[in-house]
């Protein structure tokens, strides 16, 4: 199982496929399953590589204070330890921001950015959910605000009950005031004001039921030459909900930019 280290926190990520590198990062609740369309669709002409955030799945669970830059400082370790040089990164929600903070600061690591969800400053809903997960009904907090990153109705179908239950299981290995400690971190920092130096491939992609639309596209007006895609009947968590539809999103946005590998 490959862990990379950075400051003596230990994260975990999946390697799948062969070829050009495409880190993915995942969002609160989840953990580093929520790509699992994507890790299997895209392993046929990428590397991919999969953390869990500190605070999920494998990975330490960190219940101090860190910051947004530790979080991304997370990806570059596992970069490192993975001996990857130049990569695609794409991030959901909390994800976003760190794919983000990646572009800005190690602009030689990042090629191209898949934004889902893509706020680029503090999520109004922030202080309710560092408060639910701090407080004593994490578990049932925690499936609250599961079932909320879907379109309205999803989590109640059968695909919405086996993916929801499936993440929950992981429950009893999580702390909830290491999970707050992630949305403190995404919340202290507004990366609006740097976003126009960006110059690189960026596709942004929402649900239409995604409480992080109007952020994504605020967003992507801000990075020059981005773009905003909009999915109907999905919400924040677009890319479990309606894989097909955002496999083909991202899939045109790739051959736009010469990044989709060619079989050979």
């Amino acid at each position: 199982m490959p862990y990379a280290e950075n400051k003596g926190v230990r994260i975990f990520y999946e390697v799948a496929g062969e070829g050009p590198a495409m880190v993915l990062i995942h969002a609160n609740p989840f953990d580093h399953k929520l790509w699992a369309y994507q890790i299997t669709r895209f392993s046929n002409r990428f590397r991919i590589v999969a953390p869990d955030l500190r605070g999920y799945g494998r990975s330490d669970k960190i219940a101090t204070p860190f910051t947004l830059d530790d979080l991304a400082d997370d990806i570059v370790a596992v970069c490192a330890h993975a001996g990857i040089e130049r990569t695609i990164v794409g991030g959901i929600s909390v994800g976003s921001g760190m794919a983000l903070a990646l572009a800005l600061d190690h602009p030689d690591l990042v090629r191209a950015l898949i934004l889902v969800g893509g706020a680029s400053s503090r999520p109004a809903a922030y202080d309710a959910r560092i408060a639910g997960y701090e407080g004593p009904g994490f578990p049932a907090y925690r499936r609250e605000h599961m079932e909320e990153c879907f379109a309205p109705g999803f989590a109640a179908t059968p695909h919405g009950r086996y993916l929801v239950e499936g993440f929950l299981e992981s429950d009893p290995l999580l702390d909830g005031k290491a999970i707050a400690e992630v949305f403190r971190a995404r919340g202290g920092a507004d990366l609006r004001p740097r976003l126009p130096s960006l110059r690189l491939p960026v596709l942004v992609v929402n649900g239409a039921h995604d409480m992080s639309l109007k952020p994504g596209r605020e967003t992507a007006s801000l990075i020059p030459g981005a773009e905003q895609v909009t999915l109907n009947n999905t919400g924040h968590c677009c890319n479990i909900e309606d894989p097909a539809a955002f496999d083909a999103v991202v899939i045109a946005f790739l051959l736009k930019h010469g990044l989709w590998k060619e079989m050979t």
